[in-house]
């Protein structure tokens, strides 16, 4: 039997955690208890751009929690979106 996740003529969804983490998921096959679906059903490719869209920041919602009440936040230069002491190459 093929692998279902790498059918690229199935149909996907999208799902998403708690902690905001997305999933490429086999619309045929069920959605595991913890995740939720926001995108889809729809083809392979387009559930990967819309996870390449929204899914901007790996870290987990618990970690960005910490990082923000501890301050240990990573600070942005809103120009060009780099963290200080980043090179633009």
């Amino acid at each position: 039997m093929a692998n279902p996740f790498e059918d690229e003529h199935a149909d996907f969804l999208v799902l998403v955690n708690e902690e905001g983490q997305h999933s490429l998921w086999p619309a045929a096959t069920a959605v595991p208890d913890g995740w939720n679906p926001v995108f889809g059903r729809a083809r392979r490719e387009e559930c990967l751009e819309y996870i390449e869209r929204s899914w901007t920041d790996m870290r987990p919602k618990s970690l960005v929690a910490v990082m923000s009440s501890t301050g240990t936040e990573p600070r942005r230069d809103t120009a060009s979106g780099q963290e200080p002491g980043d090179s633009a190459e």
